[in-house]
């Protein structure tokens, strides 16, 4: 193996945190409130897409693959994100629902940290979502056989042309089957705020119970619990 010479240390490589102390006392009774007063942080300090999230799934041997998506929606629910159902983590996801999700705001010093579990949005929330996307991004969609192998970039673009020919702009493109959203209804919620000599603050909201029949998607209690960082 030929020895790398000139390579950075990442041992050397530290950042001091401070920031406020994050207290029990000044969260919300349901960790959505909290997500959504983070979330208008992060959009507010103008980080490069805040509604960035990496997610991580799991085959049912174990086998784990993360990779970043962008959040579409949120609300008591949960948090809903777009893919190919074919993909790497839709094979995943419909086989094994077991997902994480980590939004890692560091200008903030700041992660949100989500375990759950997936599934599929109902076709009409999809097919709503879909006409919003730019035109492009609808062939796009078409075009690529996600997480397939494919001979070259040449053949991609050449699917893509010839579905910019059949749709083109201003003319309605239809919603690909395999194609669609995923809800990830939420069992933790992990707060974690960045603090100097690395004692962290890391709140954890933990669901105790699911919602009784009658009660709305959101209800359930919550838990916080402080844990060690």
């Amino acid at each position: 193996m030929t020895p790398v010479t000139d390579a950075l240390d990442p041992a050397a490589m530290r950042e001091y945190y401070r920031s406020t102390p994050l207290e029990e006392a000044d969260l919300p009774a349901e960790p959505m409130e909290q997500f959504v007063r983070w979330f208008k942080d992060a959009a507010a300090g103008h980080l490069h897409e805040p509604n960035a999230m990496i997610v991580s799934t799991a085959t049912p041997d174990g086998r784990p693959s993360s990779r970043t998506v962008l959040l579409k929606h949120f609300d008591d629910r949960g948090f809903v994100f777009y893919t190919n159902y074919g993909s790497r983590k839709g094979r995943d996801l419909d086989a094994n629902p077991r997902v994480s999700l980590l939004f890692p705001w560091h200008p903030l010093t700041r992660q949100v940290i989500v375990s759950g579990t997936a599934a599929r949005v109902g076709r009409d929330e999809t097919a709503a979502y879909f006409r919003t996307r730019p035109h492009g991004s609808q062939l796009g969609a078409w075009a690529s056989p996600q997480s397939s192998v494919i001979p070259s970039r040449a053949e991609l673009l050449g699917r893509y042309e010839e579905l910019a020919a059949r749709y083109p702009e201003g003319e309605q493109v239809p919603v690909p089957t395999d194609w669609g959203g995923y809800r990830v209804t939420p069992e933790t919620v992990e707060f974690w705020q960045g603090h100097e000599n690395r004692l962290h603050d890391r709140l954890r909201y933990v669901r105790e119970a699911e919602p009784s029949p009658g009660e709305g998607p959101g209800a359930g209690r919550w838990r916080v619990e402080r844990l060690a960082p």
